[in-house]
C-alpha cells in the first residue's frame, strides 16, 4: 500500500500563503527592537540628558559688588528727598484749598458784618432820636398845658413812646453761627480776629436780652400810659390813603399841615407817675442799650472788618 504524499496531504491554502523567507528587503520594512522603559523606582537606569544640551544658562551682565556706606547713604538721601517732596506737595495743595476755603468764608462774613454794620448805625439815630423825643416829653408833662398840646408834641410822642420796631436792632448771624458751629474758625489763624468773633457773639446775646428786658418794660409802664391817654383818631388820620404810621408821620412831620391830637381821659393823666416812667425808660432802658451793648457791638464789628480787610484784601 503506497503512502500518500506528504506534500498533497498539506492544507491546500498554504501554497496561497507568501513564504517570509523568500520576502525581499524592499518589500518589507526591518523590525525595530522594542524600546524598554526602565521602572521609575530604579532613578539610575532613566538616562541623563547633559544639562548644557538641554536649556541655556542666562548669566547677568553684571554683577553686585558689596556696597559701601557711601551707597548706603546716598540711597537714603534719595527716598527721603522723594517722600519729603511729596509731604511739601501734599501740604501746600492742603494750605491752598484752607486758604481759598477762607476766603470764600471771609467774604460772606465781611458782606454779614458790613450789613450789620449799616444797620446798627440807623438804630444809633433812631434811638437819639427817640430819647430826645421822650426827653421832650418829660418837660412837657411836668407844667404845660395838656389841654391844646402844640405839633411838636404829638410827634414827640409818636417816636418816645408809641413806636417800638424803629429802635430794634437784630443783627444777622448766619454765617457767625457757621464759623462756630461748623468748626471753619479754624481756617483764620488770626488770634485777633478768633478772640473778636467770641466778644461778637457775646456782644449779640446781650443786645437780645437787652431788648427782651425793654420789652418787658414797656408791656408794664409804656403801653398803659398809650392805651390810656393816646389820640387814634390822630393815628387814623395819619394812616388815610393806606399809608403806613411811619409814612404819615413823616409826611406830617416835613409838611406845614396841623392835625389836632387831643389826649383821651385828660382828668386821669398823671403828671408826676407819666415823669417817671418816661425818664426810666429813657435813662435805663433807652440809652443804656444804646451806649453799652449796642455800642459793644459796633466796636467789636468795627475791629473785626478791618482784620477781614486787611488780611484778606476786601472793599
Amino acid at each position: 500500500m503506497e503512502e500518500p504524499d506528504k506534500n498533497s496531504a498539506q492544507d491546500p491554502d498554504a501554497e496561497k500563503q507568501p513564504n517570509e523567507d523568500s520576502a525581499t528587503p524592499s518589500d518589507t520594512a526591518p523590525e525595530e527592537p522594542p524600546v524598554t522603559i526602565p521602572p521609575v523606582n530604579n532613578p539610575e537606569a532613566i538616562p541623563q540628558v547633559p544639562l548644557e544640551n538641554s536649556m541655556e544658562v542666562h548669566h547677568h551682565t553684571h554683577s553686585h559688588g558689596k556696597k559701601n556706606w557711601k551707597s548706603y547713604i546716598w540711597e537714603f538721601l534719595m527716598l527721603f528727598l522723594a517722600v519729603f517732596c511729596g509731604f511739601l506737595a501734599e501740604y501746600q495743595l492742603e494750605h491752598k484749598i484752607e486758604r481759598d476755603r477762607a476766603k470764600e468764608l471771609a467774604r460772606s462774613f465781611y458782606t454779614e458784618l458790613k450789613n450789620d454794620s449799616v444797620t446798627a448805625g440807623i438804630k444809633v439815630q433812631n434811638r437819639l432820636k427817640q430819647e430826645a423825643a421822650l426827653m421832650y416829653m418829660i418837660r412837657y408833662f411836668q407844667d404845660s398845658n395838656l389841654t391844646s398840646v402844640p405839633k411838636q408834641f404829638a410827634i414827640n410822642f409818636e417816636y418816645g413812646i408809641s413806636f417800638l420796631s424803629p429802635s430794634q436792632f437784630e443783627p444777622r448771624t448766619i454765617m457767625l453761627d457757621q464759623l462756630r458751629n461748623s468748626g471753619s474758625l479754624r481756617y483764620f489763624k488770626n488770634e485777633e480776629f478768633q478772640r473778636l468773633t467770641g466778644e461778637l457773639t457775646v456782644a449779640i446775646k446781650n443786645i437780645y436780652h437787652r431788648q427782651e428786658l425793654e420789652n418787658d418794660n414797656r408791656q408794664l409802664y409804656i403801653n398803659p400810659i398809650v392805651i390810656r391817654h393816646y389820640d387814634y383818631v390822630f393815628d387814623a388820620e395819619l394812616k388815610r390813603d393806606g399809608k403806613s404810621i411811619f409814612e404819615g408821620l413823616e409826611e406830617y412831620e416835613r409838611s406845614d399841615r396841623f392835625i389836632n391830637f387831643n389826649l383821651n381821659n385828660l382828668d386821669q393823666v398823671d403828671r408826676k407817675g407819666i415823669v417817671s416812667v418816661l425818664y426810666f425808660f429813657k435813662e435805663n432802658v433807652v440809652s443804656s442799650t444804646r451806649k453799652t451793648h449796642i455800642q459793644k457791638y459796633i466796636e467789636v464789628n468795627t475791629a473785626l472788618l478791618k482784620i477781614l480787610r486787611s488780611e484778606f484784601d476786601l472793599d
